[in-house]
This record gives structure tokens, C-alpha cells and sequence, in this order.
């Protein structure tokens, strides 16, 4: 246990000097792994070969470029504008409802992007102007994108929950159906905190006019093709149709298809689309194969059964425990970004959580939740930071005296998932 207890302080020093995580989590993993075994380089070398071998022909893994080229495609598409534009036509001219038509633009570009940091950058490019023609404050504005933004990494397809699949070895159909209602959920809190903002301080907006029906139509006859290749992707996962990994190409293809029709497509868009999800991918395949060897190191050095055994000898209530490692993630939120807390955590939690009983898809829809809070809590915050680098005119301090009512609405969030687990699991079970 002592072994990985240094383990993880060296590797939190290494990140805190700006280490490349995959090189930190690996170095410390192989290292550790060697002195665990007595000083055996032979099986140092052959444990780090083996995972890397293993993880690069892991077939559940191809998941992670297919996904990543559709929302690149689907970004380069343009269809952020108009999946706002429709929201936008319905409920745009309610009192907040500019604000309130960037969250719902947010969860309909995220559940075909998968990315909360693209879905942030998009979107501000999108909803920023619009927001700031009828007098929304700042605050207001930067502040449904950040929060909306986040929603991205639980509304399937979802990379994340891809990896914490790969990482707690569960369903990644499962997760993503359970992804989806706690998605849901989370653009109803995030509506409810923008009208609390805007009846507390009445100056935050103004109100515009009100589409008529043909514009309506017409705005919603723009988002046909994006709503059913979402539907051909998730809803052919979920009644059994396509695996996840057929879907994720089904969805590249369609993705292809659907710039091609609007006219987005040339050699050069096609090219960076290309270096840009091989960039990506080869990224997030670093990351999980240092995971994994970290993964490696922290098990056979025994920290998760002796964590467990201790945790029994205190006679601690699962739900005791389970809270305590929710209140380690918010303050680790405040610390790191969202992959590092993925890929640091979940190795040591997850056969925790397993060993006293708890189902691994809540549990990882519970995880994906307190990472979705990290993305917008000080000071790390990486949608926070991702809009100050696109809005240098906006500070800091406005878009985080923003956030507030949406991180509120994220912890109670959170609570609803943890006391009532149905939000999670009810559709992993009626479909599966």
C-alpha cells in the first residue's frame, strides 16, 4: 500500500509540473510495477509490452476515432447553427430564452459530438452574438454555454463513457443508455437555474420577438437529417440493431454524408478533419494505455483491497463511502482536468464500489456527472477556459459569477442520481 501511495504523489507532482499525463502515468506505472516485484525489469518490460499490445488490438476500443470523426464532421458541417436556430425559434422569445435555446442547442450538437470542450467552442461562436444583440449580460451568456457545454461527455455517444468502460470493463451499450435521462435531466436543471437568474436580476436581458410557425418549420426542417443520425446511431445501439462499434461507423458514414450535402466538404476541410481525429485519437490511446499500466502498478501493489479491507474495518456504510468519493471528486475538480480525474480514479474506486455492492454503470454515470461539474468549477474549470481563450473581452471572474446556479444544479443533479439510482438504470434494464 505505501508503494502506491508514492505512486500517486509522484504522479500528482509530475502532473502539477506539466507532464504530459500519458508519459507521467506510464513512467510512474512502469517504474512502480518494477520496484513491486523486487526490481524484475523482465516483467516491468513485459507487463508494459503486454498492455501496450493488448489495448491497441482491443476491438471495443475502435469506437473512440469513429466517434471522434463524426463530431468533427458534424462540426465542420455547421450544424450547431442549426440546431440552435431551431431552438432557438421555440422558445427564444421567453424571457431567458436565448440562454435557455443555447443549453438545448448545447445537448442536441453534444449527443452527435461527444465533446464538451468542442461543444463549448462551437457554441459560442454561434449563441454569443445572438445573445449579446438582445442585452444578455456577459455572465448570463458565457455561462449557459460553459454549463451547456458540459453536457457533452454524458449524452451518448459519449468518449468518456467509452473510456470508463474500457477502464471498469462494462457495457459501453449499457452506459449509454444510462447516459441519457441524467443528460436529460440535466438540460430541465439547467433551464430551471437560467429562470431563477433572470427573476432575480430582471436586468440580465431583454426579450425578443416571437417565430412565427413557418419559421419554425423551416428551422426545424434544418436539423432533420442531424436528429436522424442521431437516432440511426443511439437507437440502433439501444433495440440491439448495431453494436457500439457498428454504430460508431454507421454514425462516421452519416456524419460523411451529411457534410457532403451541405456543402462543407472540400480537399483541405477533409484533410484537417482527418490529422485532427488522428491527433485526437492518437491522444486518447496514449492516455488509456498509460492508464492501463498505472492501472497495473495500483493492483498489484494491493491498494484497492487493502483500501477495501480498511474500509470494513471501520465499518463504514457503502453510503458513507460512496459519498466520501463523490466529495473526493468535487475537490479534485478543483485540481485537475476532466481525463486526468477519469484515468487517476477510476482504477482505484471502481473495485471499491464493485466490492460493496454497487452497480458499475450508476456508478460510472455518477463519475461522468462530478467530472461534467469539474469542467465548470474554479479554478480549473477547462470550459471556462476554453470561452476566455475564444472571448478575451470577458473575463475570468464574470463567466465563473456565472456559473454558480448552474453548478448548483449540477450537485442536485448528482444527489437525484444517488438516491434515486432508476434515473440511471431504469433504460440499461428495459433494454437489456
Amino acid at each position: 500500500m505505501i508503494e502506491s501511495l508514492i505512486g500517486f504523489f509522484v504522479l500528482f507532482i509530475l502532473i502539477l509540473l506539466r507532464i504530459p499525463l500519458a508519459f507521467a502515468m506510464g513512467a510512474v506505472g512502469f517504474i512502480g510495477f518494477y520496484f513491486v516485484l523486487g526490481g524484475n525489469w523482465n516483467a516491468a518490460e513485459a507487463m508494459a509490452a503486454r498492455r501496450i499490445v493488448d489495448t491497441g488490438l482491443q476491438y471495443s476500443l475502435t469506437v473512440i476515432p469513429l466517434f471522434v470523426l463524426m463530431g468533427n464532421l458534424v462540426t465542420k458541417a455547421g450544424m450547431s447553427a442549426a440546431i440552435y436556430r431551431a431552438s432557438n425559434a421555440f422558445i427564444g422569445h421567453y424571457r431567458g430564452g436565448q440562454a435557455m435555446a443555447t443549453i438545448l442547442a448545447c445537448g442536441g450538437f453534444s449527443s452527435i459530438s461527444g465533446s464538451s470542450l468542442a461543444t463549448a467552442a462551437t457554441m459560442s461562436k454561434v449563441a454569443m452574438p445572438q445573445m449579446r444583440k438582445y442585452g444578455y449580460s456577459d455572465s448570463l451568456a458565457t455561462a449557459s454555454i460553459a454549463a451547456g457545454g458540459t453536457l457533452g461527455i454524458l449524452i451518448p455517444p459519449s468518449v468518456m463513457l467509452v473510456i470508463y468502460g474500457i477502464l471498469a470493463e462494462q457495457s459501453i451499450r449499457e452506459l449509454f443508455a444510462a447516459g441519457l435521462l441524467p443528460g436529460i435531466l440535466g438540460i430541465l436543471l439547467y433551464l430551471v437555474a437560467i429562470q431563477f437568474v433572470v427573476r432575480r436580476h430582471k436586468d440580465s436581458c431583454t426579450e425578443s420577438e416571437k417565430a412565427d410557425w413557418k419559421e419554425r418549420f423551416s428551422a426545424l426542417a434544418g436539423v432533420g437529417t442531424t436528429l436522424a443520425l442521431f437516432l440511426l446511431v443511439i437507437g440502433g445501439i439501444y433495440i440491439g440493431m448495431f453494436t457500439p462499434t457498428e454504430a460508431a461507423g454507421m454514425g462516421a458514414f452519416g456524419a460523411f454524408l451529411l457534410a457532403l450535402s451541405r456543402r462543407a466538404l472540400n480537399f483541405q476541410v477533409l484533410k484537417e478533419v482527418l490529422v485532427d481525429t488522428t491527433r485526437t485519437t492518437a491522444m486518447l490511446f496514449a492516455v488509456i494505455i498509460a492508464a492501463m499500466i498505472f492501472s497495473n502498478f495500483i493492483n498489484r501493489a494491493g491498494l484497492p483491497n487493502e483500501l477495501l479491507a480498511m474500509i470494513h474495518g471501520w465499518d463504514l456504510s457503502p453510503m458513507m463511502v460512496l459519498m466520501a468519493i463523490l466529495l473526493i471528486y468535487l475537490l479534485l475538480g478543483c485540481m485537475l482536468e476532466s481525463m486526468s480525474m477519469l484515468l487517476l480514479t477510476v482504477p482505484l474506486f471502481f473495485p471499491i464500489m464493485a466490492g460493496l455492492g454497487f452497480d458499475l454503470v450508476w456508478f460510472g454515470i455518477l463519475v461522468v456527472i462530478v467530472i461534467e461539474i469539474s469542467l465548470i468549477t474554479p479554478p480549473v474549470g477547462m470550459n471556462v477556459f476554453v470561452l476566455k481563450g475564444l472571448l478575451p473581452e470577458v473575463s475570468t471572474a464574470t463567466i465563473f459569477k456565472g456559473i454558480f446556479p448552474f453548478w448548483v444544479a449540477d450537485v442536485v443533479r448528482m444527489f437525484l442520481v444517488v438516491f434515486i439510482p432508476g434515473l440511471a438504470l431504469w433504460l440499461p434494464n428495459f433494454f437489456y
